[in-house]
């Protein structure tokens, strides 16, 4: 990544020298510089990168399995699980925002800017978290609950990944040396989202399939049906319990084995720009607009996808015992070709990978849509997906660098942005995702109306 990356952002690195001989004054401070130069060791960037991983993990859960756990363990229906899915969702997208001008307005402290929202959010958020996995005795609040600790877990989890995301840009001053930890931090977030599914799927699918009692059933049926759901109850909450732990080891590393450049912050001007006024600017930057419309929709799919593969591989294709395998199979698929893709960036560019990495998927998905239900054709179409989803995961965020550098470049006095770009680019393809899958599971209340036996 540092190749590619290096190649097309035009780094302002690579014109100090000349700028420095120009100056014809005491020339042997360009053999000094070098010297003065931190570079980032292997464990400081594999403790940025172990950072990345409590996002993925959780993302991942939720994202595969939240729907399915509220419609067939919690039994909410599919009306308020609509309602659950998209208002979380949409405050979730409305939070980064919210997180960044805060952040931008957060003053200097002996832990540094950013980290004192990492250190503080992380406990709240593994509450939260677990109460999500939690279903309360009550069956009237049952929507309320889900909805309150959905939409305050989102909003901590942005308290902690929208001054990580930022954190790239204070880790080192060198240009080389933020790729190179964006490529770990990476392949560490496709990791997670291998664990993460791991973690649920295979706790999950041990317990029996939960059967939604009939009314009519014996009392022998009820009362199995009964077992059976308790028993994916505490299934869910177990893996909850293990995805929270490996939250907190993560949040404790990234903590203790990264630093906050403070150097950033000493070159920012004396008066601090007005959070507006740097929205405005950073807003009008093309290049930014180009990278946000760019993925916009291409982050629409994937979640769309995410959302309802669930699902998808229950009750269309019939794979209920296999669908936590097919998604080892997705992410497993994509972090072996992460490497691939980082080489492939480097020799033919950018966008070039995303022409093919993004597109690849599409015969796969339109093909085991239209034919039936086949086992080994879909793990061929899971292992293409996995292809794509990490040009998905790998080019967005190292293209985001790239465009925020050319801003500097353009704006060499503007300082101070950097939580203002990582958070609205968030935001927008957050938003969008849960306008979709909102759609997506209301869609699903006609399809319930006519299971329902008359």
């Amino acid at each position: 990544m540092a190749k590619g990356e290096g190649a097309e952002s035009g780094s302002a690195a690579g014109l100090l020298p000349t700028g420095i001989l120009q100056a014809g004054e005491r020339p042997v401070q360009v053999k000094k510089e070098p010297k003065k130069k931190k570079q980032l060791s292997i464990c400081n960037k594999l403790c940025y990168a172990v950072g990345g991983a409590p996002y993925q993990v959780t993302g991942c859960a939720l994202g595969f399995f939240l729907q399915i756990y509220l419609l067939d363990v919690a039994q909410v229906d599919p009306f308020s699980a609509s309602i659950i899915l998209f208002v979380g969702r949409a405050w979730d997208a409305i939070t980064d925002p919210l997180v960044g001008f805060c952040i931008s307005k957060s003053p200097w402290t002996r832990l540094g800017r950013l980290m004192p929202w990492i250190t503080f959010s992380t406990p709240l958020a593994i509450i939260a978290y677990f109460l999500i996995w939690f279903v309360p005795d009550f069956h009237q609040g049952q929507t309320l609950w889900y909805l309150l600790f959905y939409c305050l877990f989102e909003t901590l989890v942005t308290c902690f990944h929208v001054p990580y995301s930022a954190l790239t840009m204070f880790i080192s001053t060198e240009q080389s040396e933020r790729d190179s930890a964006t490529a770990y931090r990476m392949t560490v977030e496709v990791l997670g989202t291998v664990l993460g599914t791991a973690i649920q799927g295979q706790i999950v699918g041990q317990a029996d399939s939960p059967c939604i009692p009939d009314a009519n059933a014996s009392t022998v049926n009820r009362t199995q049906s009964s077992t059976s759901i308790k028993e994916t109850q505490n299934a869910y909450l177990l893996a909850a319990g293990v995805i929270a732990s490996i939250y907190v080891i993560c949040a404790v590393i990234l903590i203790l084995g990264v630093r906050e450049q403070r150097e950033s912050y000493e070159t920012q001007q004396t008066k601090q720009m007005p959070f507006f006024r740097g929205l405005r600017l950073v807003m009008s930057h093309g290049p930014y607009i180009k990278l946000i419309a760019g993925f916009l929709f291409t982050s629409l799919a994937f979640m769309l996808v995410e959302g309802n593969f669930a699902l998808f591989c229950t009750y269309t294709l019939g794979f209920r015992n296999e669908f936590q395998n097919l998604l080892l199979a997705i992410m497993f698929s994509a972090t072996v070709t992460i490497p691939i893709w980082q080489w492939f960036l480097t020799r033919f560019g950018k966008k070039t990978a995303v022409y093919i990495g993004i597109s690849s998927a599409v015969p796969f998905l339109i093909l085991v849509a239209l034919m039936e239900s086949n086992l080994i054709v879909t793990y061929v179409v899971a292992v293409a997906a996995g292809i794509s989803v990490a040009a998905a995961f790998l080019l967005p965020w190292s293209m985001l660098p790239d465009v925020i550098d050319d801003f500097h470049l353009k704006q060499p006095h503007i300082h101070g942005t950097e939580p203002i770009f990582f958070s609205f680019y968030v935001f927008f393809t957050k938003f969008a995702s849960g306008v979709s899958l909102g759609i997506s599971t209301l869609s699903l209340e006609p399809a319930a109306l006519q299971a329902v036996p008359h």
